[in-house]
């Protein structure tokens, strides 16, 4: 494998390289299943490009409920091929392909009534269980027990007594979705994929009604490529539709925006050592343990404005605090929020029955020769809708291509990281950083972690903490952009970080402080430095202005208050 390094220089020979020659494949969109196609491409021989218009995971991949699970809650829509599928995707992440990233993670699910509930919940629990062990990969988490109305209180004892009757613990997974995806990418360019963010596809290049490629404009430098492709994968999300529709060809199936927001709280205001699953009246809600802080979640409401920047309301902030609080003994308030985010799941609305039901599965079609849409889906199961994309372009090339072997290729930093794992210790003593640090940079970076440290050999500075995020060392905020393609202070304190969602003022005191850090890097002068900060700062106050207002309509006129840096 060559280098993985993301760096302002590899961006720029990257556009020039795909560019320069015809590709095999290349994909438009850098969230998690575009960036999981690129990586199938590319370690299929396939030459391969990745083309976003803003950042890796800008748009729904960073802003999921950070789970990797098998939709416990689909089994009782008897949408078993689902559950299998993601149950086998969540067992191959946690023990081969992303280790570092991946881990398991408790859920609490609290019982109402006496008998029946035990029983019926039980049964699909176990079924759960028995569903991820006989994928072949789930042996690696704890399987489900049944508790007593006492033994749960005492895993949770911020729950109320008159909450529960008793209870059920199973396991799931979680991650850093915005981390994983950049993972992703790095893995993909390190095995020969061409990447580029900030870079937007304008238009498509046709000959007859064939698609031979793709104009695409370098977002901040103005220079507009064309590059040349066999096959191109529209891999847009909640974007499809908008961006089929730059081939003027009525898609066979639409993509449909829903709505879905997430409240962070420090993990002093909800007492428990466990996750907690509990049921509203339309789905499920998660309390979630994320490092020091719950991340609670979610809401599902249909949205149809600003795709790029979807604004959590009042009204949606409440919703989220009414249900959890129905089951605590403490409630939270406004004051106890840290962070909050919203997202859109890209759910397929088909114009037949055949294609309406899809709902969160996916597809994959050829609505053009030469061009390949991919759509729908569940984060966890992006392997296998990449698979599917993959497979569905290699139809389209006149040559013999290799079959999918993402199933065995481990992702940046999974290898060897078990093995740094036991020697942290060894490596803190190394690096006088504490223990508690190396396994902070182990669980982000995994093997990587030594060009962290590398960093801090030769500027000891960087190995301390970030003064108002002391999470995160100085180190990484300049890594991101050295190697992880970070452009702008906000794809640092929003997506390399979770600074933005994990401390209460937001990132804007690390604001400064982390734009100096990655001036050198991007060869930033001090007027460029007050821009991004300003630009930030204006975000940030942007978004609580539209968490102030009563509906999804007022809350995205003020979030559109604050202006993308870039305009897209």
């Amino acid at each position: 494998m060559r280098t993985a390094t993301l760096g302002p220089a590899e961006r720029t020979v990257a556009l020039a390289a795909m560019a320069e020659r015809e590709l095999d494949v290349l994909v438009v969109g850098a969230g998690v299943v575009g960036a999981g196609t690129a990586l199938d491409a590319a370690t299929r021989g396939l030459s391969t490009g990745l083309v976003e218009a803003r950042d890796w995971a800008s748009g729904t991949s960073s802003r999921s409920s950070k789970l990797i699970h098998g939709g416990l809650r689909y089994l009782e829509m008897l949408d078993f091929a689902l559950v299998r599928e993601a149950l086998k995707e969540r067992g191959l992440l946690l023990e081969r392909l992303a280790p570092h990233l991946v881990k398991p993670v408790p859920f609490l699910y609290p019982l109402q009534h006496k008998g029946w509930e035990r029983l019926y919940a039980g049964s699909g629990v176990a079924l759960y269980d028995a569903m991820s062990v006989s994928s072949g990969h789930g042996r690696g988490l704890p399987v489900h027990r049944h508790l007593s109305r006492k033994h749960a209180l005492r895993v949770a004892p911020a729950l109320k007594k008159d909450a529960l009757v008793g209870a059920l613990q199973y396991y799931d997974a979680q991650m850093d979705d915005a981390r994983f995806v950049t993972e992703l990418v790095r893995t993909a360019a390190s095995y020969g994929a061409q990447v580029a963010n900030q870079a937007r596809v304008t238009g498509f290049l046709r000959e007859g009604e064939r698609v031979v490629g793709a104009l695409v404009q370098d977002v901040e430098g103005g220079t507009e490529y064309e590059i040349r492709a066999k096959q191109v994968v529209n891999a847009t999300g909640v974007w499809t539709d908008d961006t089929q529709g730059l081939i003027g060809e009525r898609g066979q199936f639409h993509v449909r925006a829903s709505k879905g927001i997430h409240l962070v709280v420090p993990k002093d205001r909800i007492h428990s050592s466990t996750g907690l699953i509990l049921r509203t009246e339309k789905s499920v809600l998660f309390v979630i343990p994320w490092g020091r802080h719950w991340i609670i979640g979610t809401t599902d409401t249909d949205w149809d404005l600003d795709k790029a920047h979807p604004a959590a309301s009042s009204a949606d902030i409440d919703y989220l605090l009414q249900h959890v609080n129905s089951v605590l003994n403490t409630p939270l308030t406004r004051d106890d929020v840290q962070g909050v985010y919203a997202g859109l799941r890209p759910l397929l609305a088909g114009e037949s029955d055949a294609t309406s039901k899809l709902s969160r599965e996916h597809t994959v079609a050829h609505p053009a020769p030469g061009l390949v849409v991919v759509a729908g889906g569940k984060y966890t199961t992006y392997r296998v809708m990449a698979k599917d994309a993959v497979d569905e372009a290699v139809h389209g090339l006149d040559q013999r291509v290799a079959a999918c072997v993402t199933e065995d290729t481990p992702l940046l930093g999974a290898e060897g990281y078990k093995a740094l794992w036991n020697a942290r210790a060894r490596i803190a003593a190394r690096t006088g950083l504490h223990v508690a640090r190396v396994e902070h940079l182990l669980n982000r970076y995994g093997s990587m972690t030594e060009e962290i440290l590398e960093l801090i050999l030769a500027d000891p500075t960087l190995g301390e903490p970030l003064p108002a995020a002391d999470d995160y060392l100085r180190a990484e905020i300049v890594y991101a952009a050295s190697h992880e393609g970070a452009r702008h202070l906000d794809d640092v304190l929003t997506r390399r970080t979770r600074i933005s969602i994990e401390t209460f003022d937001r990132g804007t005191r690390s604001a400064r402080l982390c734009a100096e850090l990655m001036a050198p890097v991007l060869g930033w002068d001090e007027g460029r430095i007050d821009r991004e900060v300003q630009h930030y700062e204006k975000r940030v106050e942007a978004e609580r202005e539209s968490q102030r207002q009563p509906d999804d309509l007022t809350a995205d006129a003020a979030r559109l208050g604050a202006p993308d840096i870039v305009p897209i």
